[in-house]
């Protein structure tokens, strides 16, 4: 199960279940992917086929809506 915490453009952001403890979303879009760490703060994990620029924007999108996926990451996965 991998449940959509938001969109954003063309972006997805959503949680693999029970992947590992540390809070993380993936994002996808039809040009790559990539896995951002968010506590302690925002750092990229890995990603695949997404320029700079792209992962730039991403980076700021989930900066700002960190409190949200950090609710919806307690409410999934800690329930």
């Amino acid at each position: 199960m991998s449940p959509t915490v938001f969109r954003y453009k063309n972006y997805r952001f959503f949680f693999f279940s029970r992947e590992e403890r540390r809070i993380h979303i993936h994002v996808y879009c039809s040009e790559g992917e990539a896995k951002f760490w968010i506590d302690p703060e925002v750092e990229i994990a890995r990603h695949y086929g997404l320029s700079k620029q792209q992962l730039s924007e991403i980076k700021k999108i989930i900066e700002d809506k960190k409190d949200e996926i950090n609710s919806s990451w307690n409410r999934h996965f800690r329930n």
